[in-house]
């Protein structure tokens, strides 16, 4: 019997990116009875909200399955106070757990162990600062000033990864399309390079995908 993942992304840019990045690990699972799939939202909100309720329906129903929300940290504060990857996390499994008494359903261990939360930090565009390397080939440049904070993941609320990007973009008479542009350079990158370059919220969740059988 197959294992189905669901994973819960903020939008269809978050889904595309992360399908084109990881593409080899996917398939990779899916030869062995594994089935990763990445499922866009509309923002935010709706992922910390209406969502949660319908991954209870799922977890309540399909034993077998596992549900991961992935949301950005950026912008902080948003559905609920947090402003760090801890204080996001804890929000959304006490926002799970509401959800599940809701439906009546204790909050078994059995079953919280199949909710899984990471992030993004701040936003989907660090993986693209993590791909320099890419970037530059996609943009033609030759090498690209280091204008943003390393490691990649210690941007900020105040300047997060993907107003980076976009003036990088701007610097050299083009228009960052998030949807378009970032499926893209991913495609172009070592998911595994980009994990070791983003240690803190994106290697652990490159780190369960690989664990899963």
């Amino acid at each position: 019997m197959s294992k189905k993942v669901y994973i819960y992304v903020e939008g269809s840019s978050d889904k595309l990116a992360m399908e084109s990045l990881l593409h080899y690990l996917i398939e990779q699972k899916k030869q062995n009875g594994i089935l990763i799939e990445f499922l866009p939202e509309n923002g935010k909100d709706a992922l910390l909200g209406k969502t949660l309720l319908r991954v209870a329906n799922i977890l309540i129903n399909e034993p077998n399955s596992i549900a991961v929300i992935l949301p950005d940290l950026y912008p902080k504060n948003k559905g609920f106070d947090h402003v760090t990857f801890d204080e996001l996390k804890e929000g959304i499994f006490n926002r799970f757990c509401v959800a599940l008494r809701n439906k009546h359903v204790n909050e078994n261990p059995a079953l919280l162990e199949r909710f899984k939360v990471f992030c993004f930090k701040y936003e989907l565009e660090a993986l693209i600062l993590a791909s320099r390397e890419s970037l530059e080939s996609y943009l033609h440049v030759n090498e690209l000033p280091v204008t943003w904070t390393t490691p990649v993941e210690e941007q900020n609320h105040e300047n997060p990864p993907k107003n980076v990007v976009e003036k990088i973009f701007e610097e050299y008479g083009k228009k960052y399309n998030e949807t378009f542009d970032a499926p893209l350079i991913l495609s172009m990158s070592n998911y595994v390079d980009i994990a070791n370059k983003c240690e803190q919220c994106f290697k652990p969740f490159v780190d369960f995908l690989e664990s899963l059988s």
